[in-house]
């Protein structure tokens, strides 16, 4: 595995443990519609989170959510779309 997919993995099992640590349910990980990919799919109360991992090292070349641009935010958006007909917003 290359070394920045072994980042990645970490990046989210960090993600998990930290949305567990505050309470939230996780419903699904690397749930795939398509192209499309989300990390994580929680539930906190009454919300259901879409969640998408950027792991940095630094923050030199720009915040991560900056490196979600509008395609990815496309393909998240009918992603999401899909698990919620699919599944209902009450799972």
């Amino acid at each position: 595995m290359a070394a920045h997919n072994e980042a990645g993995e970490k990046g989210e099992k960090w993600a998990l443990e930290h949305l567990r640590e505050k309470g939230y349910e996780i419903l699904d990980t690397n749930w795939r519609f398509g192209k499309a990919e989300i990390d994580i799919i929680a539930r906190s109360g009454h919300y259901l989170c879409f969640v998408e991992v950027k792991l940095r090292a630094n923050n030199w070349a720009g915040e991560p959510y900056q490196f979600v641009g509008r395609q990815k935010q496309q393909l998240l958006i009918r992603a999401a779309d899909r698990y919620i007909r699919r599944f209902g917003a009450d799972r």
